[in-house]
C-alpha cells in the first residue's frame, strides 16, 4: 500500500438483496465508489434508507458485495486479518449492563488480543481518554446515553486500530453529549487515526469532517472536501429591512427574484449577491430602513437537500 493510496477504498460496489415469496431482487447499492484518506475524518451522510448502513456492513465484512471491490489498508474487506487494524462502534451497541465500565473494557481488550501484561494499563488509559475515570467502577446500566457512547468509542480503540468506523455516533445525544463525542472524534484525528463517520446530523459533519460523501438511493451524489461543498452555488445575501412599502416588496420579488419573509414590521430578504446594491438602492429610495446585511455561508444542509431532490 503506497503513501498516497486511500486507507478505505470502495470501487463500483453493488449490493442486491432478495426478498419476498418469489425472491425478487432489490438493488440497494448501485455501483458506489469513494475513498478515505489517511488521517482524515470522513463523513458518510444520507437520508434513512439511502444505503449508509449497508455500505458500512460491506466494509466491516458483515455482508458481501454483489459486485465491485472494497479494501481497508490495501486488503480486501473479506480478509479477516484486516480487522485487527479496525475499530467499530455500531449505531446501537449492546453491552452487558451488569458489568462496570472497567470490566467491559477488560473484556473487549481480551477479545481483541491485547497482551495480559498491557491490558490493565491500556484500559485505564482509555478510561481517562474518554473521561470516564470517575465512573469506571459503576455498572453500565447506570450510564447515560452519552457515557455509553464514550465507552463504545473506548472499546473500539482498545486494540489501538489505525481506522475507526463510527455508525451514527451522535444519534440520540443531547447537545452536551454531542459536543463531548465531537471532541473525542477530533482527538482521534489528532492521534493520527482515520475516522469514517456514518451520520445524518449535518451540523456535526460541518464541524468535524474534512471530507464528505452524500449517498441517496444507493448512489453517491457528491464527494469532496467540506469547504469545497460550502463554496458551491451562486453567492446570496440576507437583508433585514423595516418599514418597507408593499409596492417595493413586489418589486424586489419580481425584479430581483428575492425571497421574502415577514416578521412583524420587518422583512427578511434573501437575494443573489449581485443584486444587493440594487435592492438596497430601491429600498432606501422608497423610504425603507436597512437593519442588517449578512452574506450567508452555503450550508451543507442545502446541498444535501438538493442532492436528495435530484432525479436518478
Amino acid at each position: 500500500m503506497g503513501a498516497s493510496d486511500p486507507v478505505v477504498s470502495v470501487e463500483g460496489v453493488v449490493k442486491d438483496f432478495h426478498a419476498g415469496f418469489r425472491l425478487r431482487r432489490k438493488r440497494v447499492l448501485h455501483g458506489i465508489s469513494f475513498g478515505v484518506r489517511k488521517g482524515e475524518i470522513f463523513g458518510f451522510v444520507g437520508p434513512n434508507g439511502a444505503g449508509k448502513t449497508t455500505t458500512l456492513k460491506v466494509l466491516m465484512g458483515l455482508i458481501g458485495a454483489s459486485a465491485g471491490r472494497a479494501t481497508i489498508l490495501g486488503c480486501d474487506v473479506r480478509d479477516a486479518s484486516v480487522r485487527r487494524h479496525v475499530g467499530f462502534l455500531p449505531e446501537n451497541p449492546y453491552f452487558y449492563d451488569y458489568l462496570t465500565g472497567r470490566e467491559i473494557l477488560c473484556f473487549y481488550a481480551r477479545l481483541s488480543g491485547v497482551p495480559r501484561a498491557h491490558r490493565d494499563a491500556r484500559v485505564e488509559e482509555l478510561l481517562g481518554w474518554v473521561g470516564l475515570e470517575q465512573a469506571a467502577g459503576a455498572r453500565l446500566r447506570t450510564y447515560s446515553k452519552g457515557m455509553l457512547q464514550r465507552i463504545g468509542i473506548a472499546q473500539a480503540l482498545v486494540h489501538d486500530p489505525q481506522v475507526v468506523f463510527l455508525d451514527e455516533p451522535m444519534s440520540g445525544l443531547d447537545p452536551i453529549g454531542r459536543m463531548e463525542i465531537r471532541e473525542l472524534i477530533l482527538r482521534l484525528r489528532s492521534e493520527g487515526k482515520t475516522v469514517f463517520m456514518n451520520t445524518h446530523i449535518l451540523p456535526d459533519v460541518e464541524m468535524v469532517c474534512d471530507r464528505v460523501a452524500i449517498i441517496v438511493n444507493g448512489r453517491i451524489r457528491h464527494e469532496g472536501a467540506v469547504d469545497s461543498f460550502l463554496g458551491e452555488g451562486e453567492p446570496e445575501a440576507d437583508l433585514v429591512l423595516a418599514a418597507v412599502p408593499a409596492e417595493v416588496s413586489m418589486q424586489l420579488e419580481q425584479g430581483f427574484g428575492a425571497v421574502l419573509r415577514g416578521h412583524g414590521d420587518r422583512l427578511e430578504v434573501r437575494v443573489r449577491e449581485k443584486h444587493v446594491q440594487d435592492v438596497l438602492a430601491a429600498s432606501l429610495e422608497a423610504g425603507a430602513q436597512v437593519v442588517s446585511v449578512t452574506p450567508p455561508q452555503m450550508s451543507l444542509e442545502s446541498i444535501f437537500l438538493h442532492a436528495v431532490e435530484e432525479r436518478d
